[in-house]
């Protein structure tokens, strides 16, 4: 192996004692020894372009003697940044990594600009506008031009305006296509000109700032800026836009001493930007570039290599790469088939508490989904389980934003007193109702001794008694706010008309209809309010599933039953600082490494998923690109899971597994079905009752109905669907019984020593029960909740039988409802 050579004592401090040395493979030592031109470092997933990075700047430096404060190192994250140093301190000694510039676009820039703040149009000691300083400074726009913020949502308008930016183009460069851009556009403009005013900059100007100056061939500050530097790195190069691509462009436009790495399989952030054309075209940009491909992947055994290279090949227009290791096999990739989102819960959890049980550090495993909504019912049986797990680059679903608001106008319906949730949804969506309207309200509560909602009357119609205090009169309301407060009261005072009859899901629902929440996010069209909505649809899910347990039990479904409950799971989630099972997006997961890797939901539609927003239709190829991404962040095992049926977003969806399943090469492969699956697979198979009437197992009209609807590139040939639908076929003949999920559902659980009395068999009679004999440990079937394992049996004229379902848990089940398991 070439290995580069150790930093010589002679020329620069020697590295820190007991580092060592890391070896180089041949094509890592030929990008590593590069010094000058332009070089194209392709990086497959797990090659250890790390490595590769901080021995070229270690090269540099020490071999070819450039100055460490001529060297930019640019990435993405504050983590990878640091990191980056940490290993060149290794290299080559704290003193000389401290004059390097590593960093990210944005520290990086907003460093610069500091020095050169004249030439943006600055002072020196310009603000940063985060998230919230821009919608504010939105707020007052809207205001100022008198447009219907409900109509030109504040997040919508800057998304607009962001997307504008990153691609270089201020409001002069704004393309007007209609009456609704005409508004954007002056948005725009007053944005900039309230910026200006307030010696502000959003990210984006950070780099547009930064770009513009170094673009400029007249400007002295441009001129130090493409003169400063004389080797530029950028890592993660597949995920760069127009304005950073031309922002380092432009810093290297004397010598093109531009090291780039990335990986265009792994480009999956075109919602943020990225423009994965960029990587793909830098050999057109510059044609005398090297190009080094790194192959050799260090992280995963070879089944996990070996699936996603079978997944990623089959992409179009990507750079040929072959992904291979020299590591073990290892054990197969488990592709396990589920009859729906609990049992596929159900089964995560069974496998996470052996590996757990084999010594594995919960910090070693990770839980994937496409998206947010999808962690629901995750999270549920991880807590069931008492099994400690943390969201990664999210909000538990409970916690999200979306979720309490909701939640709050459930509460204040059920309890108008609670002035903590009507605080909080009095102007959610925008109703203009100001703070101060708001600050009236409390003071007129506290004089009256009432709650904030019993308080509205009162001050609107001003009977309101004056304070002790001096000056302590109220001053009256003005008409408008008058308006909005009465408007407030009367949506509140029909919903709570509405409960009275509705069910607890159909009354969310017309919390969502009646208060123009849904109606906001839905114009707001962005990634964000498409996540927001699909968390609501899921509560409201959340909602239908307490309604079946109810009836299932004999006891009726009401609102306070839920907020009860919904508030128990949220008191009693305060997990103690100990090692936890990491849960998050695919995308979260980028860059992240675990031992062992759940990647659930891979059905069509979900995975690849099919968005709402018009622009991202039909970007399958994206989505392929993210399913590599997910099966290489594991080191040695992989479960990937797809379920028959899927409640999510308020619907039930009759599911075809992935299409990216078929790609996975068969001798990596272990398809499999949990029990569950495979019981109501029998049960279809003899013409039995359940969900077979409603849609089939696997290709009985479930297949119909989705060879009837349109798919991201219309409908495949049915040989094609026929062959993703083989996976789950196997769950007829599959080896399931030896998996862990099987186990936990075939027997009660007693504790060593106990003794089992076998009690005498309850007929449960009635036309649904079948008459059967209910006795412990008999296997039984519910429409709703599946196969279940009867524990005790309550006697009576209507018997209620305690019964343990997979991804459900423990439900107290009327014997009427339950019939005879397979």
């Amino acid at each position: 192996m070439d290995r580069i050579a150790a930093p010589d004592a002679d020329r620069s401090p020697p590295p820190e004692p007991g580092l060592p040395h890391e070896e180089l493979n041949e094509p890592q030592a030929r990008a590593a020894r590069h010094a000058a031109g332009p070089l194209l470092i392709f990086a497959g997933a797990g090659s250890g372009k790390t490595r590769v990075i901080v021995y070229r700047i270690a090269n540099l430096i020490v071999t070819h003697r450039v100055p460490p404060y001529r060297i930019l190192a640019v990435t993405f994250t504050n983590k990878a940044a640091t990191e980056m140093k940490r290993r060149l301190e290794g290299l080559i000694g704290a003193d000389i990594v401290k004059d390097l510039w590593v960093g990210t676009f944005h520290a990086v820039c907003a460093r610069l600009l500091r020095r050169h703040h004249e030439a943006a149009g600055l002072e020196k000691n310009f603000v940063i506008y985060d998230d919230d300083d821009q919608r504010a400074v939105m707020n007052r726009v809207l205001k100022e031009l008198n447009l219907d913020d409900r109509r030109y949502p504040p997040r919508q308008v800057l998304s607009r305006i962001h997307a504008e930016k990153q691609e270089g183009r201020g409001p002069g460069e704004f393309e007007r296509n209609g009456y609704f851009d005409d508004a954007i556009a002056r948005c725009f403009e007053a944005y900039e000109r309230h910026l200006k005013a307030a010696n502000a900059v959003d990210f984006d100007d950070l780099l547009l700032s930064v770009l513009r100056i170094a673009e400029d061939p007249t400007s002295l500050a441009g001129e130090d800026l493409r003169a400063r530097f004389r080797h530029v790195l950028v890592d993660e190069f597949q995920d760069v836009n127009q304005v950073q691509y031309r922002l380092v462009r432009a810093f290297c436009k004397a010598h093109d001493n531009l090291c780039v790495v990335g990986d265009d399989d792994q480009s999956i952030y075109r919602w943020r930007g990225a423009d994965v054309r960029i990587v793909r075209g830098f050999r057109r940009d510059f044609p005398h570039a090297t190009v080094v491909k790194l192959e050799q992947n260090y992280r995963s055994v070879g089944h996990v290599v070996r699936g996603a290279l079978g997944v990623i090949r089959h992409a179009s227009d990507r750079e040929p790469k072959e992904l291979w290791t020299a590591n073990a096999d290892g054990p197969q990739i488990d592709v396990v088939a589920a009859d729906s989102e609990h049992d596929e819960a159900a089964w995560v959890v069974e496998c996470v508490k052996e590996l757990i049980a084999q010594g594995v550090s919960p910090n070693e495993i990770a839980v994937f989904y496409r998206i947010h909504a999808q962690s629901r019912v995750l999270e549920e049986v991880l807590r069931e389980a008492r099994i400690p797990y943390q969201i990664i680059g999210g909000t538990r679903f409970f916690e999200r934003a979306e979720v309490k608001n909701l939640l709050s106008y459930l509460r204040v319906v059920a309890n108008p007193r609670s002035d903590v949730d009507l605080n909080r949804i009095i102007n959610v969506p925008a109703r203009k109702i100001g703070q101060s309207t708001v600050d009236k309200l409390i003071q007129a509560a506290d004089l009256l001794g009432v709650s904030l909602f019993e308080a509205i009357d009162p001050l609107i119609e001003g009977r309101v008694p004056p304070s002790a205090m001096p000056g302590g009169k109220l001053e009256p309301l003005a008409t408008a706010a008058k308006r909005s407060l009465l408007g407030f009261r009367d949506l509140i005072q029909g919903l709570m008309t509405e409960a009275r009859s509705a069910s607890p899901s159909a009354l969310a629902e017309e919390v969502l209809a009646r208060s123009g929440y849904a109606r906001m996010l839905e114009q707001d069209e962005s990634v964000e309010s498409e996540a927001r909505l699909q968390n609501l649809r899921e509560l409201v899910q959340s909602l239908v599933d307490y309604e079946q347990e109810a009836i299932a039990a004999g006891e009726d479904a009401t609102l306070e039953g839920y907020l009860e409950r919904v508030s128990l799971v949220s008191d009693v989630d305060a997990l103690v600082d100990m090692p936890k099972v990491a849960m998050m997006t695919i995308h979260a997961a980028k860059g992240l490494e675990f031992h062992a890797v759940f990647l659930t939901g891979m059905e069509e539609d979900l995975f690849p998923f099919r968005s709402q927003d018009p622009n991202r239709k039909g970007d399958i190829e994206e989505e392929r690109r993210l399913a590599y991404v997910a099966i290489t962040r594991a080191r040695e095992r992989l479960w990937i899971t797809h379920a028959a049926r899927r409640a999510i977003f308020g619907q039930t969806r009759y599911c075809l597994p992935s299409r990216f399943l078929a790609d996975l090469p068969p001798a990596s492969v272990r398809p499999m079905a949990t029990p569950t699956a495979m019981m109501a697979q029998r049960r279809v198979d003899v013409g039995g009752g359940g969900y077979a009437a409603s849609g089939g197992r696997f290709g009985g009209s479930g297949e119909r109905a989705w060879e009837g609807r349109g798919s991201w590139e219309g409908r495949r040939p049915a040989a094609q669907a026929e062959e993703r639908l083989a996976w789950s076929r196997f769950a007829r003949d599959g080896e399931a019984a030896r998996a862990p999920a099987a186990r936990g559902v075939d027997r009660v659980e007693r504790a060593p020593g106990e003794r089992y009395v076998e009690r005498e068999a309850v007929d449960a009679g009635g036309e649904g029960g079948e008459g059967l004999a209910l006795r412990r440990g008999m296997r039984v079937f519910h429409e709703r909740f599946g196969p279940g394992v009867v524990e005790s049996v309550d006697p009576g004229a209507d018997p209620i039988a305690t019964v343990k379902f997979s991804g459900w848990g423990k439900k107290r089940i009327k014997a009427a409802f339950l019939r005879a398991g397979s």
